[in-house]
Parts: structure tokens; sequence; C-alpha cells
């Protein structure tokens, strides 16, 4: 029995249910293009358009592998920190602008800070790109400003330590503002019960792209010789190098193939800015009468803090606590892509079984348990093990949550405004993540402590998640 999404009630709002029968499925389906064709929408399913945003997943998760998972950070701790001829850590700490701070600690008030600056710019822009229905334009903005920010970092070393943390905040904001209108093609491009495939085919293309150019990175760095390169920093810098213009050029295949967008209503009453906060102010109305969507958000924002948190510190942590060799930190992570791109489809064949909410909720599960095994890690077999399992739930928790969340929003042209705040939630949990994580190794002086914090986030995350079941069970039987 396949998951389906009803039409209930004018407003529109989708509702995950588990155990209808195919021909229910196909009726509800026809409801919501049906209301999708009464406001103005015009849904076709084109695998070339498919494929062509799943490219962009391509493209910029190059970025997410080598820049925040990997190669980055392993050279920005080796540059950054002293150690005596035993291989022990003798001084972390860096300065900062003046300011003396551990350089992991930096590296995630770094990030903490782009994510904050992109929470606050999407919601702005995001619903200006509905009102003006450009948001292909937006999308292409934040690209440039990452790749090209990317690039920058080729001249990072141990005496431009301000301008790497600067170029690599301005590629988090890059990376994170140009989803934000990625994410909101979704419920443009696919019809409904596509929405679970296409958002795992777009993870999945990303995972194999990142690891193509990983392994070419992976050779620079690992065998320089081979290349006639005498400069220990020089591999790692052009790794960056190769991030930006990868991430640049096929990027070119989504924008020419997306639609630019279709204009949401106009309001002539209010100016450009005025009417992206009124269109805030209306996303966030409808979202308040839906009680389900505002459940999900709420556990999606709380378990979203150990997610990303996890994803963006494992290499550091693997680094500083474990003692593990660069080439270890990154074949490992290579493997980490590898079973995701596994992970994103088992989810979403899982999803058409047991529904996206109780999915996400047994995936959730398995995060606290990997928190709770990496806290106790200690060997670098040990750390191989919990990175394969947090490969298996990587791309999945991603990918399910993304088109969970297309699935319980409305039928709406607000597809940015909507999207933006997913995503706002998304970057405010990283953020709350991050400097959580950051602060509490900087005051007990060790990332484990940090590990505790994540347990937490996830715990809370399930139990939300579990109200939100049973409220969409309880809409179910008053709807039967």
């Amino acid at each position: 029995m396949s998951p389906v999404l009803e039409i209930r009630g004018g407003c529109g709002l989708l509702i995950v249910h588990c155990q209808l029968s195919m021909e229910s499925a196909t009726l509800a389906v026809m409801e919501a293009l049906e209301t999708e064709k009464e406001i103005g929408i015009e849904l076709h399913s084109d695998k070339k358009v498919h494929n062509a945003w799943a490219m962009y997943d391509w493209a910029n998760s190059a970025y997410n592998l080598v820049i925040t998972s990997t190669i980055f950070p392993a050279y920005y701790t080796a540059i950054t920190t002293v150690k005596d001829n035993g291989g022990k850590i003798v001084n972390d700490n860096v300065s900062f602008f003046g300011t003396t701070i551990k350089n992991s600690t930096l590296f995630d008030y770094g990030l903490a800070t782009a994510y904050l600056i992109i929470a606050i710019l999407s919601p702005i822009l995001s619903s200006i790109a509905d009102y003006k229905g450009n948001k292909k334009a937006f999308m292409q903005l934040f690209c440039y400003i990452g790749s090209l920010a990317c690039c920058g970092l080729y001249f990072f070393d141990a005496s431009t330590l301000e301008l790497g943390i600067i170029c690599s905040v301005l590629a988090a904001v890059g990376y994170c503002g140009s989803l934000v209108f990625y994410n909101a093609y979704l419920p443009e491009i696919a019809l409904p019960h596509e929405r679970d495939s296409v958002s795992a085919k777009g993870f999945s293309y990303g995972y194999i792209g990142s690891v193509l150019l990983q392994i070419i990175c992976f050779v620079f760095v690992m065998k320089p010789e081979w290349f006639g390169i005498k400069d220990g920093t020089f591999a790692p810098r052009l790794s960056f190098l190769l991030v930006g213009i990868w991430w640049m050029l096929f990027a070119q295949i989504p924008f020419l193939k997306l639609p630019k967008g279709q204009p949401a209503q106009k309001h002539t009453e209010y100016s450009l800015l005025a009417n992206g906060f009124h269109e805030l102010q209306k996303v966030a109305r409808q979202i308040k009468d839906m009680p389900v969507l505002k459940l999900y958000l709420g556990a999606f924002f709380l378990y979203s803090m150990g997610v990303q948190t996890v994803m963006l510190a494992a290499a550091i942590f693997g680094a500083k606590e474990l003692g593990l060799p660069t080439s270890t930190l990154i074949g490992t992570i290579l493997i980490i892509q590898l079973v995701a791109i596994a992970g994103a489809y088992l989810m979403a064949k899982l999803s058409e079984r047991f529904g996206n909410l109780s999915v996400l909720l047994f995936v959730v599960f398995i995060w606290i348990a990997v928190c709770i095994g990496a806290y106790f890690t200690k060997t670098a077999t040990e750390f191989y093990v919990v990175a394969a399992i947090v490969g298996l739930v990587m791309g999945g928790i991603q990918s399910l949550s993304r088109s969970t969340y297309s699935k319980l929003m409305p039928v709406t042209k607000d597809t940015a405004s909507f999207f933006s705040f997913y995503d706002v939630t998304e970057k405010i949990a990283i953020v709350i993540g991050m400097f959580s994580f950051g602060f509490i190794e900087q005051i007990t002086g060790s990332m484990r402590n940090s590990i505790i914090s994540l347990i937490g986030f996830f715990a809370a995350g399930a139990i939300v998640l579990y109200f939100a079941i049973l409220r969409s069970k309880a809409a179910k039987l008053a709807n039967a």
C-alpha cells in the first residue's frame, strides 16, 4: 500500500496517508493536479527537466564534500595546529583579527555565521523571487558567489587565515542561498507522487558528482609527486579552485533547462521589498493553520541541529580526537558518500511502504545511536563503523525531509517563499547546533562533550515527530 497525498478542504493542505488503496492514491493525485490548475499552476512531468534539476546537486555537492567535509577541514586543521615530534597537539589556538580562539571553534563559528546570514536574507529574497517569478536569477546569483569564493580559497594559507575564513563563509552563503531556490523548484517540476524519487535523484546525483571530483582532488593531495608538486599546500588549494570551477560549469545545465519561475499574485499596494514581508506573513499564517506541517517543521528544526552538525564537524573530530591522518579521513568520507546514494533510494522506497513520517522517525532513532557510538569511539575501526551508518542515513534523511515538506505544503505559486521557511528552519538549526558544538568544546576542551548536546537535539526531534504522526493519523480518521 503506497503513501499518498490527499487534498483537504479549500486551502489545499497535503496530508500524508500510509494506507490508501491505489485507486484512492490515483484520485488524490488527480485532485491535487486539478487544484493546481484552478490557481494557475501548470505542472508537467518532464524527465529531462528532472535530470537537469538534479544536475545542480551534481554541481554544488562538490563544495559540500571537499570544502565542508574533507580536504578543507583537514587542510585547515593541519595549518592551524602545532604538534610535537610524537604527533601530539601542542597548540591549536589561532589569532583571528586579534582574538585568540581554538581553531575548531573558529571553524564552527564561521559556518554558524554563514548560516545565520542566509537565514536572515533568504526569506526576503525568496518572497521577492516568488513575486517577480525569477527564482532562477537568485539561484544563479548565489551559485556564482559560492563558486567564486571557493576559487578564492586557492590563496588561503597559514599567513592568510582571515581570508580563508571569509571565503569559506561566503562559499557557505552561496551554497545555502542557491539551495533555497533550487529546492523551491521541486513542487513546480514534479508531480506529487514523483517528489520522493526526484528528490532522491538529486541527492544521488550530488553524491556521484562530488565523489568523482573528490577522487581527482584526492589524487593531487595524496600523490603530489606524480605531478611534480613540491609545495605541500598547493594540492589542497588547487582542490578548492577545482571545486569552484566544477560548481560554476555544471550549474549551467540546470540554468539552461529550468523554467524561470511562475510569478505569484502581485499586490500593487506594497513596494517590492514590503511585498516580500507580506508574502512571508501570508506563509506564516498558512503554516499556523496546518497542524501536521507545523509539527513536522518543529521536528525538522530539532533533528537538523544534529544532522548538519555531525556532517560539518566529522572530519575535524576524526583529526583532533582520534588523530586520524588526512588520507584516512578523505577515504572514509568518500565511502560515506557512496553509501549515502543507496541510503537516499532506500528511504524513498521505505516511505512508499510505511509513510514518510514513520520512516523519518526510524531514521532519527538511528542518528541517536550514531551519536552515542561516536561519543565512545576511540579507534579508527570504530570510526569506520560509525561513518558507514552515517552514510546510510545521511542521504536518506535529507532527501526524505525535503520531499516530505513538498508534500505537506499546500498547492501554491509561492514555492520559494514556502521553501524559504523550510530553509530558514534548517539554517537556524545549524546556527544553534554548530554554535553549541563549538561553545561546549571551547569551555570543556573536548569535542566529545559536544556530542551529548546532539543526542538531546535528536531525542527532542523524535518526540515532536511522533506527535506529528499522531496528528496525521487523527486527521486521516477524521476524513475517513
